[in-house]
Parts: structure tokens; C-alpha cells; sequence
């Protein structure tokens, strides 16, 4: 018999978020590290809020919906609220009920910008590395590193003389007006732009456009952004693998032939780190010889190490940090981490799950 399109609901109804969420579904793998995660992150939660005032969104709910909007590649969070509001997955897995309203997406975000104070995306992605079931599958002796770009959220209409000086854009109306950069030359050093400062003019290569950029750069067990320059990222490497070389026996570190400079490969030296440096032979000589490059675990290296170009690549596509939707470098990091914190998420599942 053919069933009715009845348009009204029951007048009653009681739905079981568990029982409508199948078992094998991959954010139940998830929860589960997430949710351990949390429980290790209360005293630092506690210290962000005052005992007194009306209660707030709670930082737990707080993170799980963030992942949620990394996961699920959404652009706002009017959209995320949007989207919490109607999709039981997602009320089951932030952990409220069904007849409980979704936030307002101001009142959301403005909660969300109370966990930059404590550098809760780096304590949370910590958080996850320690759990005893995620390091038995880490290396302590193996790292691989890699930097990529991140967009700003500025336009290059907004780059303007760092002195005030120039003639104002003639024609159009307001942000729209017309100006004319050909011929001007604009460097770091004389211009910046009035929309985030901190952003950097910088080209990826030879005959490219110059971006307003950030860079970030990952170990994918510690992740950093600095502003956009030449040498920020053999920097940032060096203070990212410093904390874990003082040990006694050497580890490696994976890199590609950005990282193939004598200054760089020397101080990886000095700190009892094996530079599995990619050998760039195109314009000059290599400072990585043959008592590197003849060991069989170089060779791995070099391999393995192109993972962090997968991780980087969900991170900017799905998460959605290839053009960032915040100002500030502070802001734009917080970002990028907490969005590496969740790519680490989705992949422990299946790590884990794997023969030993």
C-alpha cells in the first residue's frame, strides 16, 4: 500500500541521538580521542572563565563544533550554526541534545575568540599526541618538515606606503576606487598592508605574482606560523626540532630541497640531527654528501616525508585555511594549528585500526 505525504509531524516524539548514529561511522572513533583529549585539558579550560556570571558556551561544545567545521569544509559560522541546528550527526557529536537551540553564530564566535587567550589549539593537538594509544604510533626518531603559504585575508588594494605618503586612488566609489600599480615598486620593508599588517608581500617562485602570505610550517606533531620571508622557513624548522634533539642518540629530519643550504644543514649538525635534506644541484652545489645520501634510511626519508604535503593539502582545501578567514598573525596561527590538530584527528582512526 502506498504511504501518504503527510507534511506534519508527531506531537510527541522521542529520538535517541546514539541509536540514530551508526556504529561504524568514522566520527565515533573520533569522539572517543577527542573526548580524552578534553578531560586532559580542563585546568587550562578553567583558567580561561570566571567563576561568576552567566554560564557560556561550554569550551568542550566549543571544539567539537570547530572540528566539525574543518570536517565538513563550512566557510562560516552562520553556516555552522545553520547546519547544527538541523543535522543530528552533528547535535550527537557536540554533545547537545535534540531540543536544544543551536548558538547564535555572533554569540559563537564570540566565545570562540576567548580560546586564542590560552593557546588552546596547540595545548588541544598536544593533548592528542600524548594519549598512550596515539604515541605508540609516533616516531622519536624520525621527523619530516615542510612549509606552505597561507593566503591573508587582505587585498593588495590595501598595500599603501608604510609613511602615509602617495596620492589617494581618484575615481570609484569607497573600497572600489581605482589605482593604478603599474611601474610601483612595493617591498615589505616600504609598504604594508591597512587591513593586516602582519601580512607579507611574497612571491613562490620566479615569474609569480607577489601575495599578501603568512607561512606555516609542520612537523604534524608541532605545527608554527611566522610572517611570510625567505629564510622563515629554515627557521621555524630549526626551533621546531630543537625541543627534540636533546636526547642522546640522533634523529633524522625529513625536508625538501628549500632546506638544502650549507647554514641550515650545519646547524642541524651541531644539534645531533641528521639532515635528510633533499640535494638541490639545479644552480649550485649540495650541502648534503655522500655520508648522508649512501644510508638506506635517507632514502625513506625522502619518501615518507612527502606525507606532510597531504597533510598540508586537506589542511588549506578541506579545512579551508588556503585563503585564511582571520587578521592578525596570532589569529592566522591559531588557525593553522587547530586545523593540523584536526587532520590529525581524522587520520588517527585508521591508524589505529591497522594490523601491528
Amino acid at each position: 500500500m502506498r504511504g501518504g505525504d503527510n507534511l506534519t509531524g508527531e506531537l510527541f516524539s522521542y529520538v535517541d541521538l546514539e541509536a540514530r548514529v551508526r556504529r561504524d561511522h568514522p566520527l565515533c572513533a573520533i569522539r572517543v580521542i577527542v573526548n580524552e583529549s578534553l578531560v586532559a585539558l580542563e585546568r587550562e579550560f578553567a583558567a580561561l572563565y570566571s567563576p561568576l556570571g552567566w554560564p557560556s558556551i561550554p569550551p568542550e561544545k566549543l571544539l567539537r563544533t570547530m572540528l566539525l567545521q574543518a570536517f565538513y569544509s563550512i566557510r562560516s559560522e552562520r553556516l555552522l550554526m545553520e547546519r547544527l541546528e538541523y543535522d543530528l550527526l552533528f547535535r550527537w557529536f557536540v554533545g547537545i541534545g535534540v531540543d536544544d537551540p543551536a548558538w547564535d553564530h555572533s554569540v559563537f564566535s564570540k566565545n570562540r575568540d576567548r580560546l586564542l587567550e590560552g593557546a588552546i589549539a596547540a595545548k588541544f593537538l598536544s593533548a592528542v599526541l600524548v594519549q598512550p594509544k596515539v604515541k605508540k604510533l609516533l616516531s622519536t626518531d624520525y621527523f619530516s618538515v615542510d612549509g606552505t603559504l597561507i593566503e591573508a585575508w587582505a587585498s593588495m588594494k590595501s598595500v599603501k606606503l608604510k609613511d602615509g605618503s602617495g596620492e589617494p586612488p581618484t575615481g570609484g566609489v569607497g573600497r572600489n576606487a581605482e589605482a593604478d600599480f603599474h611601474g610601483e615598486k612595493r617591498t615589505n620593508d616600504t609598504h604594508a598592508s591597512t587591513t593586516d599588517p602582519d601580512a607579507r608581500l611574497y612571491k613562490k617562485g620566479k615569474g609569480k605574482e607577489a601575495k599578501l602570505c603568512f607561512m606555516g610550517y609542520g612537523l604534524m606533531v608541532d605545527v608554527c606560523l611566522t610572517l611570510a620571508g625567505g629564510h622563515a622557513e629554515r627557521v621555524a624548522a630549526l626551533h621546531m626540532i630543537e625541543p627534540r634533539a636533546d636526547r642522546p642518540l640522533a634523529i633524522t629530519l625529513g625536508a625538501d630541497k628549500a632546506y638544502d643550504t650549507e647554514d641550515f644543514v650545519n646547524e642541524l649538525r651541531a644539534m645531533k640531527v641528521t639532515p635528510h635534506v633533499a640535494q638541490n644541484t639545479s644552480r649550485r652545489s649540495s650541502a648534503i654528501d655522500g655520508r648522508t645520501t649512501r644510508h638506506r634510511g635517507y632514502a625513506i626519508s625522502q619518501r615518507i616525508r612527502k606525507r606532510i604535503e597531504e597533510a598540508f593539502g586537506w589542511i588549506k582545501t578541506v579545512a579551508n585555511q588556503d585563503k585564511t578567514h582571520f587578521r592578525g598573525r596570532d589569529r592566522v596561527g591559531w588557525a593553522f594549528t587547530f586545523a593540523a590538530a584536526a587532520y590529525n584527528q581524522v587520520r588517527l582512526p585508521k591508524l589505529m585500526a591497522a594490523p601491528a
